[in-house]
């Protein structure tokens, strides 16, 4: 197991026409997760990926649970319950605007996930384990869980990845600071927006944002500046990478997960802050030009075209 992530996924109900939804009458249904894309995303470029949680013992968890282990990603550590139902995400669409999103996942059985329903064990397992700000603010069983991860990665060498992905619909920021910024403290990598710095360091510079978040510990910082690229920096050298134009974004939706993905690839090969960083834009680039929040990840050869680094036959 290279990389580990866990945390809630849900179903995605994406509308087929643009407008409030009170007008909308057909959907497409698919899966979205934040940690799950990450692991799917590593998946697809060859690496070995794990993800766990706690699913409803329902057909919506079913279908969540064989979705993500059809992409090759082990899930033998997924939890069912009778108790609680599988979290639902509704997406509303205008057109030449990011998607408005309305959740429907309080009290959901991911949000019951708890320290208990851990396996030490195989944790102990991974190079590599990501975490996102959003599995705290689920409920204060998944914060326990958390820590509890992050102490166990701490206590056997495993590199922490971590991505704010700060969700103002599931916490306010009050609440979420503190807590993300303890997570930040004990996390390796890290890779916060220029909006997710402003909020927990009070600063919408990215080389402030870096230098902020190694002062606190980090080993390598990776600010996203979205379609101008990013800002990778270390304790000793830092970079600018340009993003990769696109010419029509279709959705935005998964784009900073596949970047997290794309710059862990690129560590787990060892290569330089700079070619992590293209590695992470280019495979956030690539999630914008397919509709859903999973759908647009590549496999390693479109990578490679997409990147010009391989040449396509396409007739």
């Amino acid at each position: 197991m290279e990389v580990l992530t866990f945390g809630e996924s849900m179903i995605v109900f994406s509308p087929q026409n643009s407008g409030p939804l009170r007008y909308v009458h057909s959907f497409d249904r698919s899966i979205g997760g934040a940690d799950s894309n990450v692991a799917i995303a590593l998946s697809r470029l060859g690496y070995e990926s794990a993800w766990f949680s706690k699913l409803g013992d329902d057909e919506f968890g079913r279908y969540i649970r064989n979705t993500i282990r059809g992409e090759g990603v082990d899930v033998s550590k997924v939890k069912f319950t009778k108790d609680y139902s599988t979290g639902l995400l509704f997406k509303e669409r205008f057109d030449g605007e990011d998607p408005n999103v309305y959740y429907y996942r309080k009290h959901s059985a991911a949000s019951t996930l708890t320290i208990d329903d851990l396996d030490l064990n195989y944790i102990k397992k991974a190079k590599i384990i990501h975490i996102t700000g959003i599995t705290p603010a689920l409920s204060k069983d998944t914060r326990d869980v958390v820590f509890k991860v992050l102490e166990v990665a701490k206590e056997n060498g495993i590199l922490i990845s971590f991505d704010p992905n700060i969700r103002l619909k599931l916490w306010d920021l009050e609440k979420a600071k503190p807590v993300l910024l303890k997570i930040a403290s004990m996390s390796d990598i890290i890779f916060p927006g220029i909006d997710e710095g402003k909020m927990l360091l009070e600063s919408s510079d990215e080389k402030e944002i870096a230098s902020k978040f190694i002062e606190m510990g980090a080993k390598i910082v990776a600010v996203k500046l979205g379609a101008d690229g990013c800002f990778a920096a270390d304790k000793n050298n830092n970079t600018y990478v340009k993003g990769y134009k696109i010419k029509s974004t279709v959705d935005t939706v998964g784009a900073g997960d596949g970047f997290a993905a794309g710059f862990l690839s690129g560590i787990l090969r060892k290569l330089s802050l700079f070619e992590c960083g293209k590695l992470g834009n280019a495979l956030g680039a690539m999630a914008t030009l397919v509709k859903g929040d999973m759908e647009g990840y590549p496999y390693l050869n479109q990578l490679e075209a997409f990147m010009g680094d391989k040449k396509t036959i396409d007739r």
